[in-house]
């Protein structure tokens, strides 16, 4: 259900302080929307809440772990007392991680899955109710990847996290096809964002030299998160199912559908030239 007017309309953005969350935030800000910010960076936070209001905009930020199911409620109640319902529902907060399978600890899965999946979980299961009561146009950006689509070497679990949160995107899709909530899945493609810069997301069998390279990679071939904040606005007053943006995403979106092989012997090519694989 398309939102045209998102003047003063209730936007909540998880993982607002850094990235494409950033930069969501103050794409909607232009838009008069109330910012509803968390993160679990209190300084990044106050940082953008700062900017935001210098700019004449509206935006209250919250301290939140969102693998955190209780605290992800309160601050549901604490949301719906104070501010209403939200219009808008972005479940952005996300890490990734970088490794071979058999090269990795195990460690690392329960976190990835816990962020980039469980808080996306959280997330609709705290706010999603409240929407659909309340009535009238709302809508939730999930926020997947093109690895959702078809993944590169060397990303399992963070493969599979947005893999299961495309997936899920789809049950909603059709549980609330009754409804006036619409639900976007978001599934960008390299982007210049710090996701491949916490060494504490890079396995250690991954070299300094390695990870340079991809780094570099993701600087000199990634869009600004600002192509993907700007998208997100036009789907949600488009009302807009999915969202294929920056490099790779629709061209692997086409790709898939022609043929996996090719798909599979491309992406191995390019993690080969690269040098992370």
């Amino acid at each position: 259900m398309a939102i045209a007017d998102l003047h003063n309309k209730n936007v909540l953005i998880t993982g607002a302080a850094s990235g494409i969350g950033r930069a969501a935030a103050q794409a909607f800000a232009r838009q008069g929307a109330r910012l509803l910010l968390c993160d679990i960076d209190a300084i990044g936070l106050e940082a953008l809440r700062q900017q935001i209001a210098e700019a004449g905009g509206t935006c209250s930020t919250y301290l939140l772990d969102v693998t955190d199911a209780t605290a992800m409620a309160e601050l549901a109640a604490r949301i719906h007392a104070t501010q209403g319902t939200l219009d808008v529902l972005v479940n952005n907060a996300g890490v990734g991680y970088l490794g071979r399978f058999l090269d990795s600890d195990l460690q690392h899965w329960q976190r990835v899955l816990d962020i980039n999946l469980m808080g996306v979980v959280h997330g609709c299961h705290c706010f999603i109710p409240r929407m659909v009561e309340a009535g009238g146009p709302r809508q939730v950006i999930n926020v997947a990847s093109a690895a959702a689509l078809f993944p590169s070497p060397s990303m399992a679990a963070y493969a599979a996290s947005k893999h299961a949160v495309y997936g899920l995107s789809e049950v909603l899709k059709m549980e609330l096809s009754d409804t006036e909530v619409q639900v976007t899945t978001l599934c960008p493609g390299v982007i210049n964002t710090p996701i491949v810069a916490d060494r504490r997301n890079i396995a250690a069998s991954v070299s300094a030299e390695q990870l340079a390279r991809l780094q570099d990679y993701y600087r000199s071939k990634g869009c600004s998160p600002d192509l993907v904040a700007d998208s997100m606005v036009r789907a949600v007053r488009d009302g807009r199912d999915l969202i294929l943006v920056g490099p790779f995403a629709r061209l692997i979106f086409q790709l898939k559908r022609l043929s996996v092989g090719l798909l599979r012997s491309l992406m191995l090519k390019d993690a080969r030239k690269i040098g992370y694989l």
